[in-house]
């Protein structure tokens, strides 16, 4: 995993989670609290509210995203960019300035004003943008999107998500965002959850992550909690994203989410050792699929085959008779896997055993077990849907 320098600011796994605060200079914005036209005033709620709250990066917004409202052009951008840079000039506290938005043009002349990194949330459909952020040496999000201005974060499915974040390439400096929240009509809650679930994945790409989850509907609908509540579940879900893996959280409640993030930090895994000359780094993974991710980005051939090696999976089995257990353990012999039976006999209710093995040792254990009971192949069925 590489580290992002964005203005001297290093994001990645040897480094504290980052805090993105919001601040927005677009009246359509539907966050009340981040929406400000007076710079003076803006640039207050930036030093107070973000900055002194604990926010190392802060992103300025022209334009809401809402697919409820027409897309602003270029121009239109440019026209707000005079007050955000007003903002910008007017904040004594320190942090690093990103611009959101989705064309080339904005960024460069952002950039050239005193910004230091661009949030594109159209992830390179503009394909001059990662020129752009190259030639000023400056970090960039890139939010998965399809090939299309119109339609920033729209893709659904996770594996699709994936995909998108391969368009038009990545620059030095990328950081990338799996485009959590509304961003079509088509796009479900489930898809966000299934996002969320899977976001170890997306470090199989060696950038940094980027998450806005904030008060987002997928974790509000899990609590049944309007946005004025959600602060709590948006919390639970700033540790979990952290563990798994991501660097970078935008947010609208920066004290509150910093703190969080830090938790996460403290109980993820210790991914990277310093050994000299040659790095070590442990990756994260827990499916095969994770997996397959980092052998692609490696170009090894046929990755899903070393994929279904890479994990180990453990199973309890109880209630097994004494044919049952025999049963297993000659499959599982023959697979590769591992049947733990302990000394004791088995209760009224039959005999516990650990299953262990790789997803395909599990799966071919099942299939090995000809002639096993009727319990025993409705065991072992559970066991092959719960390896991926």
């Amino acid at each position: 995993m590489r580290t992002v320098d964005a203005a001297g600011l290093e994001i990645g796994d040897d480094h504290p989670p980052r805090i993105m605060g919001v601040l927005n200079v677009s009246k359509e914005s539907p966050y009340d609290p981040s929406v400000f036209d007076d710079p003076g005033e803006a640039a207050e709620y930036v030093e107070t509210e973000l900055v002194d709250e604990g926010a190392d990066i802060v992103d300025v917004g022209l334009e809401s995203a809402n697919k409820k409202f027409e897309v602003l052009s270029a121009d239109q951008e440019l026209d707000r960019l005079d007050t955000a840079v007003e903002v910008l000039e007017s904040v004594a506290g320190d942090a690093v300035f990103s611009i959101e938005t989705r064309y080339h043009e904005v960024a460069d002349e952002a950039l050239s004003r005193g910004f230091d990194m661009v949030n594109d949330i159209c992830g390179f459909a503009d394909p001059e943008m990662p020129t752009v952020c190259a030639d000023h040496d400056a970090a960039v999000a890139k939010m998965a999107s399809p090939p299309d201005l119109e339609r920033p974060g729209a893709v659904e499915e996770v594996d699709d998500i994936y995909d998108a974040l391969e368009l038009n390439g990545f620059t030095d400096k990328t950081i990338v965002d799996p485009a959590f929240g509304g961003w079509s009509e088509t796009k479900t809650l489930a898809h966000d959850r299934e996002t969320f679930r899977r976001l170890r994945e997306f470090r199989g790409y060696g950038y940094p992550i980027l998450v806005s989850i904030n008060r987002k509907n997928f974790l509000r609908e899990v609590a049944g909690r309007d946005t004025a509540a959600a602060l709590p579940v948006s919390l639970a879900a700033t540790s979990m994203a952290v563990e798994r893996g991501a660097h970078v959280v935008r947010t609208h409640d920066v004290a509150e989410t910093r703190d969080a993030a830090l938790v996460g930090k403290e109980f993820a895994r210790r991914r990277t050792r310093a050994t000299g000359d040659v790095s070590v780094e442990e990756l994260d993974v827990t499916t095969p699929r994770e997996a397959e991710r980092h052998l692609d980005r490696l170009g090894v051939e046929t990755p899903e085959s070393v994929a279904s090696e890479a994990v180990v999976r453990v199973f309890e089995l109880a209630g097994l008779s004494d044919d049952d257990v025999r049963t297993l353990a000659a499959a599982a012999g023959d697979a590769g896997a591992t049947v733990a039976r302990g000394a004791t006999e088995g209760d009224a209710d039959g005999h516990r055993v650990l299953l262990v093995g790789t997803p395909r040792a599990l799966t071919e254990t099942a299939s090995f077990a000809t002639g096993a009971s009727s319990s025993l192949d409705s065991a072992l069925e559970a066991v092959e849907d719960g390896v991926l």
